[in-house]
Parts: structure tokens; C-alpha cells; sequence
């Protein structure tokens, strides 16, 4: 039921929402569609004619002109006569050429008001405006879908010819807002990196000692520490240009493109030097060449050639500094690392308590705190947090405050942001049958009073059979002081530790459970560590065999070939089986001798649910460790008393049963 708890994943930020279109855009169609047919309407409305006039043949109209009928007409040159009659109406005909003379005598007799026009030629502006329309839209629109298409086309075109363009980010007069100020605690590290900015910033005090600027530094260190950050920091101080661009823009599917993007990087860098190159996550870019031609990659290879030249090539004199971050260094090409490179190396680790102390107070800065959240007595508490885990820590916090409609972060809410990071989200104990509840506490007694009674082990925080993510139970230990070095009687408590569970349930329920499982397989990790890499078997004697793997993300993998014989893992089996037997038999042992605490201890959990480590101390008989003379218990063994301490990530036996496989199954 131990549990080792990982590092959570860094929380991918989700991408930039897309800005939102004005609500202008949103109501614009609707208007164009009501003005269309606005105009519509108004045309047909101007287009409607007046009532048409009478027509009149020529003989009824000199029949009318005769009859003294018609009031007036005029006459056009074309023949269309149109004019008014006596009683009101309009009336149009047509008068042939051969009329002559004679027809104005006979209207000038009749009395009629005689006009001449010519003919009518012109027609209303809208009409002249509506024929244009009609004629040259189709074209207009025409036009504009092939110069749609064209700007399409050439977009592609343009991203086609500028492929070997480089993608950095130039920071020239807007500089990030992030400084050293920001970036608390790792002293060393910003020495470093503040000297190669105060090369760049008055580099004739180098040039008198004759000192050059290194070419490179390579940053590197376990995911979050603030790699990225401290370069960010760089290009908040300098006063130079800084280039950013990520490895991975590098890569590209057409062979010679990330070539032609480091040059046009370093050219872009030679224009504003002195200036100052970042690359961040280098592995993606300069990762060991293969040797064999079955597995090169011709693209990665001549881009990885590419930076070599370039860094080769530049004058240290002009003031160019690579800065390069990274996780994976073991993957990085021999010759990028040679000096001359990278000068530098400079490991960035996870933070101290001094320095996680500082890394919280800067996350803290916008947050109201409770005089009872003592940002130190966190710290202690979170060993093995990088400075991104801590932020997201303090999120976390102020989450659970927002959560009970506070806006002070009190220390209750740091305490449940751990166990909501490390352990999931806690559940009642109701969702366990009795026989289970009953199991998980015995099991979790024995993980407590192990450690407890044995004198190496890291002392216990806090027991709880309160389910939480993936585990029943959780037995929480604190260390006293960050180990750096892990004696033997250190490693053999601790087996016996792992193994504590399971002794506690074979001395009172008289068997095993599936709810060991996770247990017995850290267990096995840690005696086969003992054996293989760090030569504590006196079997095999002073030998290692490392698993290999990365160095700062783990991924040791069994599937590697094996540097020794079928006889030496025979004897490594064996030798981890003896140490997991010796670790059980001195639990169980422990367990035996101390029936009566053990007993007491599975009541106390059954009635409370959580018990604190003083009262585990208590039961045992056993003073309680402190960290030197006079040294505060609550400070020491449990950052809360009562509260939600959550056990460190890479030295604390969290006690856990896999929901999947807890007791009573």
C-alpha cells in the first residue's frame, strides 16, 4: 500500500482563446439585407408609371380636333403627338409626315395649343446608375472571387519560398516584463547568466584581463525548475537584443529547411550584436547523430551540422551568447557540448527549502494570506516540488479559498491544495464496506507504527484511511533534514516500511491482500537498486548496473541488453528475495512485539479517520524525532497539526492501496 507519489504533469496551458469578432460583424449582414431590399422597394416604387394615356388613332383625333375636343398637343419630330382633351384625359398618337401644313391650319382653326418637342433622349440618373450596376457586377464580383483565390495562392506561395525564414522572436525595445527579481532563490545559476549579460553590457572590463565572452550556456535541469524563466529574466535585463526560438522550429519534413533557418538565425543575430541567442528545448535540435545509416535523418543531421558551423563561426569579439535550455542533456550530440559550444553547463535543480520558501512568496505576491499561513512551514512540507509545482500550489490554494467564498489563503488551504496535487481528491470513508475500512486501517496502522519504531525511517506526519485518487490509505512521513546520501540502514528501514502493511495485515487478519500490490513493487524497485546499482549485495559485492534512462525524467527501461550473465541475474533475484524477506520478517517482528499499540492504533483510525504522528508516537512509546535541540514538534513532523500534510514526492512513503485492489477484495 505504499505509494510513491510522482511529480503531477506541468499543466499544459490551454491555447489563447480567439479574439472576439466586434458586435458590429455580428448584426452587419442583417442591415445589408435590409437595405437591399430597402433599395429594391424605393426602385420599383420610382419605377411605377402614371397612369398611361389614351391612345388615339389619327382619324378619332381629328374627329376630336374637329368636335373642338382637344385642349392642347405637342408634337415631336418623330411624329408622337401627345397633349390633353377638354374633359381631362391624356391621349397620345401618331401623326404622319404627310400631314404637313394642312394639320396646323385645322388645329389653329380648332382652337388647339399647338407645342413642338424633341424627342425625348435621356433617361433618369437611376436608371443610367441601375444599367451600370446590372452590367458591371457580374464582372466586379468576378474580379474580386480570382483576386481571393490569387491572395490565397500567394500566401501559400509566399510561405513556400519563406520556409527557410527563421521563427524567433526578436525582442529588441519590448522587452519581457520577467527580471532576476522574479526569479527567487538559485544563486549560483543567476551568477552565471548575470555575467554573460555584463559581458554583453561593458565587455572592454573582459577584454583588459583578456577574457572572452563564452559562446554558449547550456541550462539544464529537471522540467519546471524556471529554465525558460531565467532566460526570460536574460531578456529582461540585457541591454541587447534577444532572439527566442524553440528547437522544435527547426524540424522540418524537406531536407536542408532547418539549415537554412539557423543561418538566417545567427545572420538575424550578427545584424543586432551584441545580442543574445535563445534555444529553447535543444534536444529537439541537437540530438545525438546516428551512427548508422539505417537510422539517420538527414534533415535533423545537416540542421544539427548547420548550428555547429554557425557556432564555430562567429567571432567571440562581436558579442553573440547562445543560451540553451534543456531536460534531456544525455540525448545531446558530443560535439555541441565540447568547449568552444557551449562553454558552459549549468544545472538548475530543484529548489531547497530556502528556495521553495522564496519561490512561494513570489507566486504569493498578488494573494491575501492568513497570519496562520506560514509560507516556511509549506515549504518544509513540499520537498521534491519544482518551482512549477509550487505555483501551481499556490493556485491550487487560492482555488480551495474561492471554493469555501474567502479571499484570505489560510494554511488549511495550502495543506488541501498538496493533497489535491499528490493524491487526488479526497473522498469519504462511507465509500469503503466495513471489512475494507476495517482492512485499511490495519494495514495503514502497520505502515505508521513501522516507521515509527524503527530508528532510521523518516518520521510519520499523519495516517488517514480517507480515500484519495488511487489510494485507500495514506501513511504520510516527513523528513527531517533533505538527504543527499542514503546510508544502508537508512534503505533497509525503509523496506521494512514498505513492507509494514502488509506484515500488519498477516499478524492480524492472518493473511495477505491485493491491496500490498503497490507495495511489494516498490519494494522490489528499491532491493533491486540495492543489489544492481549501488553494490549493497555482499553476493555480488562492490558492482553496479545501472538501469539508464534519462537523468532528470526517469524512464529506466528492463528492456536494455543486460551487461552480465544469466548466473549474475539469477544471483540478483535471489539477493533482492532475501533482502524483501529480511524487510518483512523485521516488520512483522516489530508488529508482534508492539500488538497491543497496533490494536490501539486500528481503533484510534477506525473512530477518527486521520491520526496525527504525535499520537502515533504516543501509542508507540517512542519520543517523537526533532530536527536538533529544543526544536518545535510542529515543525518538524507535520507542517499542520490536524491539518492535511501531504508527503514529499521522491522520499516519503505515502501509504496508498490502489482503489482497483484495496483490502477485503
Amino acid at each position: 500500500m505504499s505509494r510513491r507519489v510522482s511529480s503531477p504533469p506541468a499543466g499544459d496551458r490551454p491555447p489563447p482563446a480567439s479574439p472576439r469578432d466586434p458586435a458590429w460583424r455580428r448584426w452587419l449582414p442583417s442591415v445589408l439585407v435590409a437595405a437591399a431590399i430597402a433599395v429594391l422597394f424605393g426602385l420599383s416604387a420610382i419605377r411605377t408609371p402614371s397612369p398611361a394615356p389614351d391612345d388615339l388613332g389619327y382619324s378619332a383625333f381629328l374627329t376630336d380636333v374637329d368636335s373642338h375636343q382637344v385642349k392642347s398637343v405637342t408634337i415631336e419630330s418623330s411624329g408622337r403627338a401627345t397633349g390633353a382633351l377638354i374633359n381631362g384625359h391624356d391621349y397620345t398618337t401618331v401623326i404622319p409626315a404627310q400631314a404637313g401644313s394642312a394639320l396646323l391650319e385645322r388645329l389653329e382653326r380648332a382652337g388647339v395649343t399647338v407645342t413642338a418637342a424633341a424627342p425625348a433622349t435621356s433617361s433618369p440618373i437611376w436608371s443610367t446608375l441601375l444599367s451600370i450596376a446590372l452590367i458591371a457586377g457580374p464582372f466586379v464580383l468576378l474580379f474580386w472571387w480570382v483576386r481571393r483565390l490569387g491572395r490565397g495562392a500567394t500566401t501559400q506561395l509566399g510561405g513556400a519560398m519563406g520556409v527557410g525564414k527563421s521563427k524567433a522572436k526578436v525582442f529588441d525595445t519590448e522587452r519581457p516584463n520577467t527580471t532576476f527579481g522574479d526569479v527567487a532563490g538559485y544563486a549560483g545559476p543567476k551568477a552565471e547568466i548575470t555575467e554573460v549579460v555584463d559581458f554583453l553590457r561593458a565587455p572592454e572590463r573582459y577584454r583588459r584581463a583578456g577574457a572572452v565572452a563564452p559562446r554558449g550556456v547550456l541550462m539544464v535541469g529537471p522540467p519546471g525548475t524556471g529554465k525558460t524563466l531565467l532566460a526570460r529574466a536574460v531578456a529582461g535585463e540585457a541591454d541587447v537584443p534577444f532572439l527566442s526560438v524553440a528547437g522544435s522550429s527547426f524540424v522540418e519534413m524537406f531536407v536542408g529547411v532547418g539549415a537554412a533557418r539557423v543561418r538566417d538565425l545567427f545572420a538575424e543575430a550578427r545584424k543586432r550584436a551584441p545580442a543574445i541567442v535563445f534555444l529553447d528545448e535543444i534536444d529537439a535540435l541537437g540530438a545525438r547523430r546516428g551512427g548508422s545509416a539505417m537510422v539517420s535523418n538527414d534533415e535533423r543531421e545537416q540542421t544539427l551540422n548547420q548550428l555547429l558551423s554557425e557556432m564555430d563561426g562567429f567571432d567571440p569579439a562581436v558579442g553573440i551568447v547562445v543560451l540553451a535550455a534543456t531536460n534531456r542533456p544525455e540525448v545531446l550530440d558530443p560535439a555541441l557540448l565540447r568547449p568552444g559550444r557551449f562553454d558552459r553547463q549549468v544545472t538548475i535543480p530543484l529548489p531547497t527549502l530556502a528556495e521553495r520558501a522564496k519561490i512561494l512568496a513570489v507566486h504569493c505576491r498578488d494573494k491575501h494570506l492568513d497570519p496562520d499561513a506560514d509560507l516556511q512551514v509549506v515549504a518544509r512540507g513540499t520537498p521534491g516540488f519544482s518551482g512549477a509545482d509550487l505555483a501551481n500550489l499556490a493556485n491550487e490554494a487560492a482555488i480551495c479559498a474561492v471554493r469555501d467564498d474567502r479571499t484570505v489563503i489560510r494554511a488549511a488551504d495550502f495543506d488541501a491544495a498538496r493533497d489535491r496535487i499528490l493524491l487526488g481528491r479526497r473522498e469519504g470513508s462511507n465509500v469503503l464496506l466495513p471489512g475494507e475500512k476495517y482492512a485499511v486501517a490495519v494495514h495503514e496502522s502497520g505502515h505508521a507504527l513501522v516507521a515509527a519504531l524503527s530508528e532510521r525511517a523518516d518520521p510519520v506526519a499523519k495516517v488517514t484511511i480517507l480515500p484519495a485518487g488511487q489510494t485507500l490509505g495514506t501513511t504520510e512521513q516527513l523528513p527531517l533534514v533533505e538527504r543527499h546520501l542514503y546510508g544502508e540502514d537508512y534503505l533497509t528501514d525503509t523496506l521494512a516500511v514498505r513492507l509494514g502493511g502488509r506484515a500488519a495485515e498477516l499478524v492480524v487478519l492472518g493473511q495477505g491482500s491485493t491491496g500490498a500490490a503497490n507495495d511489494l513493487a516498490q519494494a522490489t524497485d528499491l532491493a533491486t537498486k540495492m543489489v544492481r546499482e549501488f553494490g549493497l549485495s555482499a553476493a555480488l559485492g562492490p558492482i553496479g548496473y545501472p538501469l539508464g534512462g534519462s537523468v532528470f525524467l526517469g524512464g529506466g527501461s528492463e528492456l536494455t541488453s543486460r551487461p552480465f550473465a544469466e548466473a549474475t541475474q539469477a544471483a540478483i533475484d535471489n539477493d533482492v528475495s532475501r533482502l524483501l524477506r529480511v524487510a518483512e520478517k523485521q516488520a512483522v517482528d516489530l508488529l508482534e512485539s508492539h500488538r497491543d499499540a497496533l490494536d490501539r492504533l486500528v481503533a484510534m483510525l477506525l473512530e477518527q479517520e486521520t491520526v496525527d504522528g504525535s499520537q502515533v508516537y504516543a501509542l508507540a512509546g517512542v519520543p517523537v524525532p526533532v530536527d536538533g535541540p529544543g526544536a518545535a514538534v510542529a515543525e518538524t513532523v507535520a507542517p499542520r497539526r490536524g491539518g492535511r500534510a501531504v508527503p514529499p514526492r521522491d522520499r516519503t512513503r505515502g501509504s496508498g492501496m490502489p482503489a482497483r485492489s484495496g483490502a477485503g477484495e
